[in-house]
């Protein structure tokens, strides 16, 4: 039985299109450019992050995040960058009486933006947080409390990222769907790997409904 379902942020939920824009505008190149390095980084299996030490080697990320925090240009997230299915699928499953879970890595300005967003959910929680991030455990256990009683088998983890989402979460006991969206998902959805961990590979959000209703009948 089904009893939540958790969901990955970025490229899930959130499309990372802005996020990767104004970091392009920031450092002054053109947003073609951080969209080919980002591709070029994530098709090599590494952090997209590295995308950006690619334009500035040496760059403290840390520290040009909290100069654009200052200067104004910071990070930006509200309903435009939400994917079309969002509302509907997450407002559908609670309607079957299931609990739903947002939790990704993501910082703690992004969880109090998407908060305010007033989504269809029952808890909203980002990595920056709860002080750990995927795919480590102490965040797959924050995930498990947040679930409210569940145990893992009886968690979905949703998400776009083979590491950091299915591989990770299916290591610890929870089932998995694979979303085929972003960079990630697309590239690894026909990994023999993921396709072997993964309970579900869908292309929507919708389909979670029909899993859910198929497994809680």
């Amino acid at each position: 039985m089904i009893k939540c379902i958790v969901f990955d942020i970025g490229e899930t939920l959130v499309r990372d299109d802005r996020y990767w824009a104004r970091w392009a505008d920031w450092l002054d190149v053109p947003r073609h450019t951080v969209s080919a390095l980002v591709g070029a980084v994530v098709a090599q299996g590494r952090d997209n992050a590295e995308a950006l030490r690619l334009l500035k080697p040496g760059i403290d990320i840390e520290a040009e995040y909290a100069a654009r925090e200052n200067a104004g240009c910071g990070e930006l997230l509200d309903e435009t960058d939400l994917y079309d299915d969002v509302r509907p699928a997450l407002a559908a499953l609670r309607a079957l009486a299931v609990r739903v879970v947002i939790a990704g890595n993501q910082t703690v300005k992004a969880g109090s933006m998407l908060r305010a967003l007033d989504l269809p959910a029952d808890l909203i929680a980002t990595s920056g947080d709860w002080g750990c991030a995927k795919p480590g455990a102490e965040f797959f256990g924050r995930v498990t409390g947040a679930a409210a009683g569940a145990l893992p088998q009886e968690i979905v983890y949703v998400g776009d990222h083979p590491a950091n989402d299915t591989l990770a979460a299916a290591a610890l006991g929870f089932r998995t769907a694979h979303l085929r969206r972003g960079p990630w998902g697309h590239l690894s959805a026909e990994d023999p790997a993921l396709a072997e961990t993964a309970d579900w590979v869908i292309d929507t959000l919708h389909e979670l409904v029909g899993i859910v209703e198929r497994e809680n009948a």
